[in-house]
């Protein structure tokens, strides 16, 4: 026996897959640059209505290749407490029917042309991977190490990864082509006349794709075989694809370990879908294939590619739109099969499975620094109040003040959590976009944090007025009012800008912020008038420093926050020549907005 023989076609057969897998993940993680966080936005948005869910899961499962990272996602984001288990149902059922593009694309390896040297057989032939690939692998190596635009190296990366994955699938075809020879043909009819049993079939479709983990592979090994032996049937092939989509549960199985109940649940809806639907095609194909003869003849003849990716299509679209209406029952049984705990679960603050796809990941971090940026507004806008109750003498409102005290720890956990979490990201292989996402993330976070430091410093500000009954004259009132407002606006604009990333209304911030700072100088220089008048003591001027000190640093972090978001967008982060360039006397938008707020919050 020739040991050579059997070995290097099985290590050929090994190493077309390994080239498969790496360029489907190459693909995946290029499409998935490119898209961005857009896709989880989108997500969140338009998974109420369970048709427009089930298009959103598709099409996401078409730009990642690969429904097992989507369900993984989604573990994540119900694990965190982003999304309800309800709304990843449709998203699940879409992934479904997009994960077959797939096989439509693998298919194209088996595109014949007819005889001749015709224009029409040259464009047939071209169709097939094995001639257009070289030059897609080409057009994709140009474009990374010419082009300096990240998209454009995204694409080169996606163009490159696909032409990997079909080269792959040649090595594939490469290593099974001694089968279909005339010396061995009969004995791998005979080895594969095991498959004419459709649970067998099944069962090695469901087991070869779980090993793997990819339902995309796990086709395309069938297509090729289906090519290069000409021996596979339809009845073979058919209860292959229908155990390779149980198969790919492994992967949502595993990502549900350690994680909370719902998060669980949303594996075992992935699960129960691919069952229950393998289930009931069985039942009506299996009396058809067995009791009706013509039927059972048709299904004998060989199957090409296209009809696995036919078949495929067929198969999974079916199963999909034959459950949608039964989206509620699933949800049941997962709650069934998995009860909910007896004590209360932590859920956690962004999963770490998300960093499986960064740009997903990325986008919660912004969604969770919105909401920080949210509460360090509602902190100071609380704190500031206080302090006004204490100056117009209303007493120390300890409610209130334990409110802003919890809520400075919450900031606290939120910069803690945030940061570590963006590390993280910033290892992974990131846009330039996301990369900047993240300069900005890591900028602001502390930003927000010492607001809500700040705010507490004006509650001891306010205790010592309501304890020491502090009472203002009239004029610094009047005063510290104004300057109140321009710091409740400069806030506000600033998480506005923040939150909805509007880079013009970021822009207010600054002029606004310069305004604060002269108030607070003028304010200054009354009290010392006033104290050089014995209209004012020194006392006051003490508790009067510390209510302005903290007012100015609030206006400086919004400052620096609405920096970081315009420094971001223009590519710099060299902030004192930013500022430098927008208070010249050439800038006539600052000069515009700047005289704008010094009118509106002008000191009697």
């Amino acid at each position: 026996m020739d040991l050579s023989a059997i070995l290097f076609p099985i290590f050929t057969l090994l190493g077309g897959l390994a080239f498969f897998l790496y360029g489907m993940n190459a693909m995946s993680g290029g499409l998935e640059k490119l898209a961005g966080g857009k896709m989880e936005k989108t997500l969140k948005k338009m998974t109420a209505n369970k048709f427009a869910s089930m298009g959103l899961g598709a099409g996401i499962t078409i730009a990642m290749q690969s429904s097992s990272a989507l369900t993984v996602m989604l573990v994540g984001l119900v694990n965190s407490g982003i999304m309800a288990l309800e709304q990843t149902v449709g998203v699940i059922f879409g992934s479904n029917i997009g994960t077959t593009l797939t096989a439509w694309i693998l298919s194209l390896a088996g595109i014949e042309s007819g005889e001749g040297g015709g224009i029409g057989n040259f464009l047939i032939s071209l169709l097939k991977p094995a001639n257009f690939s070289p030059i897609v692998a080409l057009i994709g190596i140009i474009l990374i190490m010419m082009s300096k635009s990240e998209r454009k190296k995204d694409i080169g990366t996606i163009l490159v990864g696909f032409a990997v994955l079909m080269f792959g699938m040649q090595l594939m075809g490469d290593a099974v082509k001694p089968l279909a020879a005339d010396e061995n043909i009969e004995t791998f009819k005979s080895f594969i006349s095991i498959f004419n049993n459709p649970f067998v079939g099944v069962a090695v479709g469901a087991i070869f794709t779980g090993i793997i983990q990819s339902s995309a592979a796990s086709v395309g090994i069938l297509q090729t075989l289906a090519i290069e032996t000409k021996a596979i049937t339809f009845n073979m092939a058919i209860p292959i694809i229908m155990g390779q989509n149980i198969g790919t549960c492994v992967t949502s199985l595993i990502s549900s370990i350690g994680v909370t109940k719902n998060a669980k649940r949303v594996a075992a809806v992935h699960v129960l879908f691919n069952i229950i639907g393998t289930v009931v095609v069985l039942i009506i194909y299996l009396p058809i294939y067995l009791l009706v003869e013509p039927i059972k003849n048709a299904l004998s003849t060989n199957i090409n590619a296209q009809e696995i990716a036919l078949c495929h299509t067929i198969f999974n679209t079916f199963t999909t739109f034959l459950l949608v209406p039964f989206t509620n029952l699933l949800v049941y049984l997962a709650k069934k099969i998995i009860p909910d705990a007896k004590e209360e679960e932590k859920q956690s603050f962004i999963d770490e499975r998300l960093l499986n796809t960064p740009s997903f990941a990325l986008a919660e971090c912004d969604n969770h620094t919105v909401k920080m940026a949210k509460l360090a507004r509602e902190t100071f806008l609380n704190a500031t109040n206080l302090a006004r109750k204490a100056e117009n003498g209303d007493g120390f409102d300890e409610k209130l003040a334990e409110q802003v005290r919890l809520d400075e720890k919450s900031l606290d956990k939120y910069e803690d959590k945030l940061g570590s979490f963006l590390v993280k990201i910033s290892s992974k292989d990131l846009s330039q976009s996301d990369s900047h996402e993240v300069s900005k993330l890591l900028h602001t976070i502390g930003d927000f944090e010492r607001i809500g430091d700040h705010a507490v410093n004006l509650l001891g500000v306010a205790k010592e007025i309501a304890d020491k009954n502090i009472s203002f004259s009239e004029q610094a009132r009047e005063e510290l009012k104004i300057l109140s407002s321009a710091l409740e606006e400069i806030i506000t604009i600033t998480v506005t800008a923040f939150e909805e990333n509007n880079l013009e209304l970021a822009k207010d911030v600054e002029p606004l912020e310069q305004v604060v700072d002269s108030l607070t100088a003028r304010i200054k220089a009354n009290h010392i008038s006033r104290l050089q008048k014995g209209d004012c003591t020194i006392e006051l001027g003490f508790v009067l420093s510390d209510l302005l000190n903290n007012f100015e640093r609030v206006s400086d972090h919004c400052s620096n926050i609405a920096v970081a978001m315009i420094e971001v967008a223009h590519d710099s982060f060299d902030t004192h020549k930013y500022l430098k360039g927008i208070k010249s006397e050439t800038n006539a938008d600052f000069s515009e907005r700047y005289n704008e707020y010094d009118i509106k919050y002008k000191l009697f």
